[in-house]
């Protein structure tokens, strides 16, 4: 028997990080890398791409990507077909990729509406739909999708990327209750709330020493009292594109510091004197604030 951290490893593997240009998707595409795997990324935005290419060189990643939109089934199908044409069959997918649009619902239009739906539910469909058949035919594979805490809570503003999330999350049960037959483990990552430089103006304090009030309501509400770190991220993505989570399937795992089984304090009960000691992620995500 081999040692157990061997089950983690991911050699040989082909994994594809959709919108990993940047945010966690990039800490995704690194920690997979790190585990062996082969990693591939895409973007709709070429600029997005080529600087993306560029700092994972520069950190000493040695990963592919290329200008595709998944929502685009006929670019989505073309991408997959030149990774398999270059590296071999893709058999880990993490749909990473989307977009938030922080409108009321009665203002937001239906354009606006179906961008959101088009990105964060479609794309995911489409982009899993591509890989499936060569991951039965190898014997199986992998597939994460980045549900978000808003694939089980509401909030003000954010109508439909909560029912895109949600819709991801059901999605993600059913590919595990259909193509769990093949050895296809399909589940999803719920990222809290993460320290990055763009929810930054969130945690700043006052000109006054005073505490963002967002700040203070979103340690309020999670039991470790903090924000989450990117870094914090990597382990469960490596754990769920291996073979340690074989057996593990349609299931969506929250890194929230245990925000989601928590009811909350009161705020101004909180020891204000830890605000001070976080440090801020480079890594920038737009999806899961």
């Amino acid at each position: 028997m081999g040692n157990i951290l061997d089950s983690f490893r991911l050699d040989g593997k082909v994994a594809w990080v959709t919108g990993a240009s940047y945010g966690l998707g990039k800490a995704y595409a690194e920690a997979l890398a790190e585990a062996g795997a082969k990693v591939v990324f895409n973007s709709s935005d070429s600029d997005r791409v080529k600087k993306a290419i560029n700092e994972y060189k520069e950190a000493g990643y040695d990963i592919y990507g290329a200008v595709c939109d998944v929502t685009s089934e006929e670019q989505v199908n073309s991408f997959v077909k030149d990774v398999e044409n270059r590296f071999g069959p893709i058999t880990i997918l993490i749909n990473n990729a989307g977009i938030i649009k922080r409108i009321p619902m009665t203002e937001m239009s239906l354009e606006q509406w179906n961008q959101v739906i088009n990105v964060d539910l479609t794309g995911p469909f489409i982009c899993s739909k591509a890989v499936i058949p060569s991951m039965i035919s190898k014997g199986g594979g992998k597939i994460i999708n980045a549900c978000s805490m808003m694939s089980e809570f509401g909030r003000e503003t954010v109508s439909a990327y909560a029912a895109a999330k949600g819709g991801l999350k059901m999605l993600t049960k059913n590919i595990c209750s259909e193509y769990g037959q093949y050895n296809i483990q399909c589940n999803g990552i719920g990222p809290g709330y993460i320290a990055t430089p763009q929810t930054a103006p969130l945690r700043e304090k006052g000109t006054d020493g005073s505490i963002n009030p967002f700040d203070r309501f979103i340690r309020s509400k999670t039991p470790a009292q903090r924000w989450g770190h990117t870094e914090e991220l990597k382990g469960l993505a490596v754990f769920l594109s291996s073979p340690a989570s074989d057996f593990i399937n349609g299931q969506i795992i929250y890194i929230d510091g245990g925000i989601s089984a928590y009811i909350g304090q009161d705020p101004s009960n909180l020891d204000s004197s830890k605000f001070d000691s976080e440090k801020e992620d480079t890594n920038i995500n737009v999806n899961d604030q």
